[in-house]
């Protein structure tokens, strides 16, 4: 895509900078500009007042009669259920027909090729089959069926590939915690079940929440391919994942060693890092451990000594761990510090285990100034210190059990929890006059995720994946802009976490997943080998094939083959997304066609875990890139700016936005969860401050648009906010309102024209909206060409509700009602371009009501479309294009709205006298031709309107209204005014508020200015223009401000 290719000069990053602060100030100028049109309309449609917030409503029940896959019959809109804007009324039977249709089936030319245009491929990010989806999934899906909706309409062959994750651990975890809530047969327990029993557990949950989240997804209005639906583990792609394993093992990529793992004693599992949240405490705090009664406290540095061996001597250390002293087998210090070179080399006695030595080594790597300057090591439980203990050789020695007990190497401590260990070892130190004392500090608390334990670093044998070798091919393409990471921060994150990567861990001691083909193999007659070293390890795609590599490895023995009990991470078949839904590792018809996807779009979160592992990997076993774009997402915080999150009990469910819910709904839904009651209670105070009438019925269709809205081009995080959702419905509503109207005027016999080219005949009202109107479907594909989602739902608004609802279809009504019959007629022509364009241009955010409303539109003969879904998006047109209409019907409407302005601040509701003073020749012509438009625009006040000579002065006594650099307003207000004193006053404080806008809009230019990137052009041309509107508006302003002093003086 064009816009995705790199300029011939690259640009500084001083200019980069520079560019990104006028976009994001740019941005923000814009939804402001958006929220006070909304307020408008909200001030314009709401009778209750404006503080009260959106209630939640319940409409009448209603039964869709259309049979499921037809074409939905369409009712008169004069009934109970259609007089008003209805959502689900609006949204019924249409997602079945376009499915019965195969309007989502990847559309080609007749020779099963693609279209000319060529393709455009989205696999979505599977949703984790734990639950239901909620509004972050929301916002996902409506951005990238936005994308391949507008893409569709556009005549490319698209695709979009739905499916699931199963979610390994996650599943797990949740199917474990139903269990003991709700016991099977008396088992409360995984460990009750045989692994096949439990796995049919699991499947019976994926079953359950798999259903629901696809009846949800169709609730959205997703435009997916349901005939390509996929799952991690189902059979193709369980076998993309064999593939994988085997294949990288046999090239030496995929290891077994013994290394530290994230562990969950909870759990009984290793954790991915993304698993793993940080929890930053400033000092000694006490915190909830699972399986413990009391809160255990951290954030503590605790001093002990260790006596030097044959000596008197003692060395001090530090920890905040003092339980893993019982795993303690050297002490580090810095070479250079004198306190301690005399001691390097000798050792110290433990004091708590009989026997164990720990040895003092010299390490560069320990902070002087930290603690004491010595730091105990306990290499088989910290990932600093297992490096410097492989360093100096000491030896590793677990001190847990799995399930945090601590283990046989502790001594009298074996079975002892481990935090109740903690207390116990600090009170033996001080019996042993060792303990020294205590303080507060800084640390972060590794905990699990989906337990909420305390994460413990353990020594395990595991399966790695060595990662340098696939890093620089992953480095290089995004480098070089073969895959295109929008925004930039995303991309300079991406490269700055591919620059640090370690190896993967790939094992995990889970039911639910891919069980690794990995078979240990045992020797006849020989010892056991060692569990950690890769050479007693063999794999296969099957179990015969591991077999007879095991007696190729070790000929002539006799062999019993052991299969690895461990699952593999989520995040390795999730890797391989891009292609195994698309068939590989064999050779389809759907690979060849539609590899590599197009654009993947996600959250900016997954980018390390995720989307750098589908590209090593895409990278590795195609050779190609997975996708060509990634559009990272801001993520969706809850009204006070926390992440959604299960745990806070703040995640809201789109259902309960597209149908509206109660508060005691949403309070009933906290109990179905995993909450504790102190979770629970918590949760439903935000709930009441976040929704204290619950949520009003939104409709699916004001949900994609507000979420699209909410997209910023910068990737920002956004923060929910119910009431701009509501207020969308009521756009929703002027859409659907709009159509009614406009099909009682077009009338049941209207045959719109063959085509929707212009005669030649069109008034300049009609000039002006086909202009509008094209001009909105340039700046909407340019806006979606660049992922500015916020930008094309604004410029969507701006083109339906202010300039074709608000401004032409009111415009027309006189033209329709008084004109002549091929005047009124050309109008109906224009107004059925504009709305049918219009309806066809907010379709791939609305894709429910603009269905609705398209349908019910009588088709320019020929046009046999059967649906909006497939119908031509509009593009820019030349011949619609028209600058010279535009500006002057701009100057008709600027002066209207001067003058309705003026008659409403000095209240006159007889007679008004106005004078338009023309500022050049071009617009005295626009405004002595267009009097007639002027009065009907101007108000049902009678006005008298008079048009000035160019450059002439406002008449004595006349207020201004000074509408642009083309022309001022006066109104005769000699009667209807205080005193010329006060005039002046006011006039004052105007043109006080635009030298502040003067201001503010050079600074503006000056900041364009030191930009240099044709992306801006625009942009300069408009502080331009707003400079010379600026410009005249004060002269107008400081001229009547004089006029009115000279009054005041004659007056006195």
């Amino acid at each position: 895509m064009s816009s995705t290719q790199a300029s011939d000069k690259p640009m500084s990053e001083k200019q980069r900078l520079k560019l990104e602060k006028y976009r994001l100030k740019q941005e923000a100028l814009a939804q402001q500009a958006q929220n006070k049109t909304q307020n408008k309309t909200q001030n314009k449609t709401d009778k209750k007042p404006k503080k009260q917030s959106a209630q939640a409503v319940e409409t009448p029940e209603y039964v869709e009669e259309t049979p499921v896959g037809h074409r939905k019959i369409l009712k008169p809109l004069d009934d109970d259920f259609r007089k008003a804007y209805l959502p689900k009324v609006v949204e019924s039977a249409w997602y079945s027909y376009w499915e019965e249709q195969g309007l989502f089936k990847p559309q080609t030319d007749k020779d099963g090729s693609l279209k000319p245009k060529g393709k455009y491929v989205i696999a979505i990010p599977p949703p984790n089959v734990t639950g239901r989806l909620h509004v972050g999934h929301a916002l996902a899906l409506s951005l990238e069926d936005t994308l391949i909706r507008w893409h569709r309409m556009r005549q490319f062959t698209t695709l979009y590939i739905p499916g699931c994750d199963h979610a390994g651990i996650a599943t797990q975890a949740v199917v474990e915690k139903q269990l003991a809530k709700n016991p099977v047969n008396g088992k409360s327990k995984r460990q009750d079940f045989t692994r096949h029993e439990f796995v049919q557990l699991c499947q019976g949950w994926k079953e359950d929440y798999h259903q629901n989240i696809n009846k949800t997804a169709r609730r959205l209005g997703i435009s997916a391919d349901w005939s390509r639906e996929a799952f991690t583990m189902s059979p193709q792609l369980s076998k993309a994942v064999t593939h994988t394993f085997v294949q990288l093992h046999e090239e030496g990529l995929i290891y077994r060693a013994n290394r530290l793992v994230h562990w969950s004693c909870r759990l009984s599992t290793a954790l991915s890092t993304l698993e793993v949240d940080q929890k930053e405490l400033e000092g000694t705090t006490k915190l909830d451990v699972p399986g413990y009664d009391k809160k255990i406290e951290f954030g503590t540095l605790t001093y002990f000594k260790y006596q030097i061996e044959d000596s008197g001597q003692f060395i001090e250390v530090a920890t905040t761990r003092p339980e893993t002293m019982l795993g303690d087998t050297g002490i580090a210090v810095h070479p250079k510090d004198d306190r301690y070179t005399h001691l390097v080399g000798k050792n110290a006695v433990h004091p708590i285990i009989p026997g164990r030595k720990l040895r003092i080594v010299a390490d560069e790597y320990v902070e002087k100034e930290f603690g004491t300057g010595a730091v105990k090591l306990t290499q088989a439980h910290d990932h600093n210190d297992f490096n410097l203990g492989k360093k100096h050789g000491l030896p590793f020695i677990n001190i847990l059990n799995e399930d945090g007990t601590l283990n046989s190497n502790t001594g009298p401590y074996a079975g002892e929890k481990r935090f109740n260990a903690r207390y116990q070892v600090i009170e033996e130190l001080k019996k042993l006059g060792l303990y020294t004392k205590s303080e507060p500090n800084k640390m972060t608390v590794p905990i699990c995720s989906r337990s909420g334990d305390v994460v413990e670093p353990l020594l395990k044998p595991q399966w790695w994946m060595r990662m340098e070798s696939l890093v620089k091919p992953a480095v290089e393409v995004v480098e070089s802009g073969e895959l295109v990471i929008r925004p930039d921060v995303q991309r300079r994150a991406y490269l700055q976490w591919m620059r640090n990567l370690n190896d993967w861990c790939l094992s995990r001691q889970l039911w639910w997943g891919h069980q690794i083909p990995a078979y240990f193999v045992s020797v006849e007659g020989e010892d056991a080998g060692d569990d950690a070293d890769d050479k007693y390890w063999v794999c296969g795609k099957t179990e015969s094939e591991a077999q007879e590599k095991a007696e190729q490895k070790f000929p002539g023995k006799k062999l019993t083959l052991r299969r690895d009990e461990d699952v593999l991470d989520t995040w390795f078949s999730s890797g391989l997304w891009p292609f195994s839904t698309l068939g590989w590792p064999d050779k389809t018809d759907d690979f060849d066609k539609y590899f590599p996807n197009t654009t993947l779009e996600t959250g900016w979160d997954i980018i390390p875990f995720w989307v750098s592992r589908m590209i090593m990997f895409s990278l590795k076993l195609t050779g190609k890139v997975p996708f060509t774009e990634v559009y990272c997402h801001g993520l969706i915080r809850d009204s006070e700016g926390r992440k959604m999150s299960k745990s806070l009990g703040n995640v809201v469910d789109p259902v309960d936005i597209m149908d509206g819910i109660n508060l005691d709904g949403l309070h009933q839904k906290l109990q179905l969860g995993n909450l504790a009651a102190s979770e629970i209670k918590n949760a439903e105070k935000y709930q009441k401050r976040a929704f204290p009438s619950g949520i009003p019925e939104i409709g699916t269709d004001a949900l994609r648009f507000s979420l699209v809205n909410y997209t910023q081009s910068s990737g920002g995080d956004i923060n929910f906010d119910i009431k701009t959702m509501h207020g969308y419905r009521k756009f929703c509503n002027k859409i659907y309102q709009a159509t009614k109207y406009v099909l009682g005027k077009l009338g049941d016999d209207f045959i719109p024209r063959e085509s929707a080219a212009k005669t030649g005949n069109e008034s300049l009202p009609e000039r002006w909206i086909l202009t509008k109107m094209n001009t909105a479907a340039k700046e909407i594909n340019q806006a979606l060409e660049q992922r500015e989602f916020a930008k094309s739902t604004q410029i969507t608004y701006r083109f339906m509700y202010d300039e074709l609802f608000d401004i032409y279809i009111e415009n027309s009504k006189s033209i329709i009602a008084d004109g002549t019959p091929e005047a009124a007629r050309s109008a109906r022509d224009t107004l059925y371009t504009a709305l049918e364009s219009g309806l066809r241009l907010v379709s791939p955010f609305m894709p429910f009501l603009s269905e609705e409303l398209w349908q019910r539109l009588p088709r320019r003969p020929g046009d046999n479309t059967s649906s909006i879904t497939i119908a031509q998006y509009p593009e820019f047109e030349d011949s619609f294009h028209d600058p010279k209409s535009e500006i002057a019907y701009e100057l008709v409407l600027g002066c209207s709205k001067g003058i309705r302005s003026l008659l409403a601040e000095y209240a006159i509701k007889d007679q008004g006298v106005a004078y338009i003073a023309p500022l050049n020749q071009t617009s005295h012509d626009t405004a002595s031709a267009q009097i007639a438009a002027l009065k009907s625009l101007s108000n049902k006040t009678p006005v008298d309107i008079n048009i000035l000579p160019v450059g002439s002065s406002g008449p004595s006594g006349c207020s201004v209204f000074p509408v642009s650099a083309a022309a001022n307003v006066y109104l005769d207000v000699k009667n209807h005014m205080q005193s010329a004193d006060k005039e002046a006053g006011k006039l004052k404080l105007k043109l006080a508020e635009a030298k502040r806008e003067q201001e503010e809009n050079e600074v503006s230019r000056a900041d364009l200015s030191k930009v240099e990137d044709g992306d801006v052009s625009e942009a300069k041309q408009a502080a331009e223009r707003r400079r010379l509107d600026l410009d005249a508006r004060s002269r107008a302003l400081e001229e009547t401000v004089a006029m009115f002093e000279q009054l005041k003086v004659r007056s006195a």
